[in-house]
């Protein structure tokens, strides 16, 4: 490096804005002093030099580092650093000061930034950002979604030119290919789950004729305002209840912690589709592909498990029913109109409601900020957890009623579980 008269040190998270060539003209070591009285590594002026570099060797193991590392060594090598004088190109200092510290124009921390959602310098004579937010960096695909300055990370990084091929404007060509991949497959999953459980009985293929018989049924259902089955509160103990179903010889109760373990499989099922989904999403995607990776990878992952389970509970009315020792022909099913009982839709509108419901609330929590305008990140975090009470209480609710509907579907459906499909 003796090679060089001077060499200009950026760290991986920092991008230029602005022309730094005055940098060059800085004194033999010259780095930004940041709010905690430390000198910042990320952005340095160094004039190599081998007798330096040697003393620099040889104190290595004698001075502390607070952070284990160069910035923690440097700031013990440099103890006096604070009372240099700070660097301004139009006015050089001679003789040439050993240190010399840069002002914030050249190292410009997001995370002061973020404290009052301005820059605390003139925006337009900004040189240097540096994007300091500890395991959040401009790259992934979800802090542009955070903090507003990743927005010019992303900005110069779709102007980059082609190093090699299929990388012009940041891309990678393998994160490419994946996308695709994501993307296209959970439609795939959807649309065979859909047609296994909803459209498929006797293994026929959907035609004309089932599906306008579908609509007639869901036409039918939402005209006959069919409520929920009845769900009574049984003693003070439980949050849940108990609800009972009645046949031709008495009540089937079903267990107190029904409801809660009906909520509990909701609330596992959305953090590990939540988990899922960012787990197999590229991280250095542009950011409003990461964020539709992450909703449609969610949702359905949260659909196939949470969907599974109903279909468990559904099979768990029907035995239940069976155990008791009652036909179809006790039941109150066969007591409508044969025209009544074909219109039924096995699709519960009142499910289509909830589900839906689910991903409206899940999808405006995210995108509430965006849409606002709002740039404040605590303000932001503030609306998506209130968001999050909402999503919540109404996930609570969606899945206690979910499961108790698809139970009572299960003991009215129970001799007709071969040829009638079902739909979550």
């Amino acid at each position: 490096m003796t090679s060089y008269k001077k060499v200009v040190y950026l760290d991986a998270d920092t991008i230029v804005v602005k022309s730094i060539e005055d940098l060059f003209k800085c004194g033999k070591f010259c780095g930004n002093l940041k709010h905690s009285e430390r000198m910042n590594s990320g952005v340095m002026v160094v004039e190599p030099s081998e007798t330096l570099f040697n003393d620099m060797i040889k104190k290595m193991d004698q001075l502390p580092s607070y952070t284990g590392g160069d910035q923690g060594f440097l700031n013990s090598y440099y103890s006096d650093f604070a009372n240099s004088r700070v660097y301004e190109p139009d006015s050089p200092l001679t003789p040439e000061p050993a240190t010399q510290r840069l002002s914030t124009l050249y190292n410009a921390d997001v995370g002061l930034y973020m404290l009052a959602n301005k820059w605390m310098v003139d925006e337009k004579e900004l040189r240097i950002i540096h994007y300091t937010l500890g395991p959040l960096k401009p790259w992934d695909w979800f802090t542009a979604w955070l903090v507003k300055p990743v927005e010019t990370w992303q900005d110069i990084r779709q102007k980059l030119e082609e190093s090699l091929p299929g990388t012009g404007g940041g891309r990678n060509p393998h994160d490419q290919l994946v996308v695709k991949i994501l993307f296209i497959l959970p439609f795939c999953l959807l649309l065979f789950g859909y047609y296994q459980s909803c459209f498929q009985t006797d293994k026929e293929l959907v035609s004309i004729r089932s599906l306008c018989a579908f609509a007639r049924r869901a036409r039918h259902k939402y005209k006959s305002e069919e409520s929920l089955p009845s769900y009574s509160v049984v003693g003070s103990s439980s949050a849940f209840g108990i609800s009972s179903q009645r046949l031709s010889n008495g009540h089937l109760k079903l267990p107190s912690y029904f409801g809660a373990i009906a909520v509990l499989v909701c609330f596992v099922s959305a953090g590990f589709s939540l988990a899922f989904a960012f787990a197999i999403i590229p991280r250095q995607v542009m950011p409003w592909t990461g964020l539709l990776l992450m909703l449609e990878w969610t949702f359905v992952a949260f659909f196939l498990l949470f969907g599974s389970y109903l279909r468990f509970v559904y099979r768990w009315g029907s035995i239940s029913a069976n155990h008791v020792g009652f036909s179809n022909s006790d039941s109150s099913e066969n007591h409508m109109g044969p025209g009544h009982q074909r219109n039924m839709s096995d699709c519960d509108m009142d499910a289509t409601f909830y589900w839906i419901g689910m991903a409206s609330i899940a999808t405006i929590t995210v995108l509430l900020p965006t849409i606002l305008g709002i740039t404040a990140l605590f303000t932001k975090l503030g609306l998506m957890v209130a968001g999050g009470i909402v999503l919540a209480s109404f996930m609570t609710y969606a899945a206690e009623h979910l499961a108790i509907s698809v139970f009572n579907k299960g003991q009215k459906y129970r001799n007709a579980s071969r040829t009638r499909s079902f739909c979550f």
